[in-house]
């Protein structure tokens, strides 16, 4: 499925909302506009983000690398079955790194089979740069297949808890927005138990 053909069917048939909650606002003020759509085909979740924001930044070309330091959007979700989650982060040329983890330090990162089965796409060409202090405007999507984060497609559970966010560690405007609120004292996507529900 090509970017348009993705972008087409999520516009009409995926639920949308929008990254709202800067939760570090004294530190990080700064907050981008990012929304959201996410769908499920029989076999995939699928989630798309349009994004606009200040910088662009996108150095690590090597999955698995410091995407987080780009511009970057990321997906975490919980694992029903065994109590872990996984968390996919893309910057904003589809660099990916993808993980089932315990905890922000205790985790297994995806092989490169693994990574080769997510579809992936990005609005922008795929180069390194780092530019500031302009407005850029930058799609990405990720389809990540149910049986990578423990989901049988043939029996869907009622919900899945997950979270979605939107971070710049690097950038000239470094910020760390969500979708659902994450209350601690400092910077910390790595908080499954401020996820929120998502209905099948």
């Amino acid at each position: 499925m090509t970017y348009g053909e993705l972008d087409l069917a999520m516009e009409t048939g995926a639920a949308k909302s929008f990254l709202a909650h800067v939760n570090w606002p004294e530190e990080y003020p700064y907050q981008p506009d990012v929304a959201f759509s996410i769908a499920r085909s029989d076999t995939h979740i699928a989630i798309l983000y349009h994004v606009r924001c200040l910088d662009l930044r996108a150095v690590a070309l090597e999955d698995n690398g410091a995407v987080w330091e780009d511009s970057c959007c990321e997906f975490f979700v919980k694992d029903n079955t065994d109590g872990t989650y996984y968390n996919f982060e893309m910057n904003c040329i589809g660099t990916l790194l993808a993980s089932k983890r315990k905890s922000r330090e205790d985790a297994v990162f995806f092989t490169g089979e693994q990574l080769s089965r997510i579809i992936r796409h990005s609005t922008l060409e795929r180069k390194a740069r780092e530019l500031n202090g302009k407005i850029f405007g930058w799609s990405v999507a990720m389809c990540i297949p149910m049986d990578l984060i423990g989901i049988d497609p043939e029996s869907l559970p009622e919900s899945i808890q997950a979270n979605f966010y939107k971070c710049a560690d690097k950038s000239a405007h470094p910020h760390f927005i969500s979708w659902n609120r994450i209350d601690t004292t400092s910077p910390d996507f790595h908080r499954p138990e401020f996820f929120g529900e998502l209905n099948f």
